[in-house]
């Protein structure tokens, strides 16, 4: 990650965007930079009002790393070329596809209403009735596949939410 002054910053920036304007990702990290090479202490009393520099970096995911330090004092003017030139830049975004998502919810909503039906068999054992009570049964058991699957594909996620 290559360290850069302000403009420099700016101006790698700009060009990242317009070369990444029809395609590509660009990804944006800010984070408050407590560590400035000296010993790292645990917290103290004059950290609530000790003011930290920002680091704000910047990746295409490829070749171009980047990054610059910003100081408390230089933030309000950093921010506003910083934003001046996000807004400018972010005009090329793709909207959501929210026809789509809302498909694929009612699509989820419609497959979970389905494992909670029963399956009523009906027919006769024997004569006129007995494929139907056959498929009937045969849907009974794939349906309780499906929940046991659901069941411990939820149980995964809960697992791993609890560690």
């Amino acid at each position: 990650m290559q360290l850069v002054d302000h403009d420099t910053f700016l101006k790698r920036l700009t060009a990242l965007f317009e070369s990444s304007n029809g395609r590509g990702s660009i990804w944006l990290t800010h984070k408050r930079l407590t560590h400035d090479g000296e010993d790292a202490q645990m917290s103290s009393a004059d950290d609530e009002n000790k003011e930290y520099p920002c680091l704000i970096r910047v990746t295409d995911g490829k070749e171009a790393n980047f990054s610059t330090r910003v100081q408390p004092d230089e933030l309000e003017k950093f921010h506003s070329a910083y934003g001046t030139l996000l807004k400018a830049s972010m005009t090329t975004l793709r909207k959501r596809d929210k026809k789509r998502e809302k498909q694929r919810a009612e699509e989820s909503a419609r497959r979970k209403r389905r494992l909670a039906e029963e399956i009523v068999i009906e027919g006769a054992k024997r004569g006129n009735g007995r494929r139907k009570r056959q498929r009937k049964l045969k849907a009974t058991l794939k349906l309780e596949e499906a929940r046991k699957r659901a069941h411990d594909r939820e149980e995964g996620k809960t697992r791993v939410k609890g560690t």
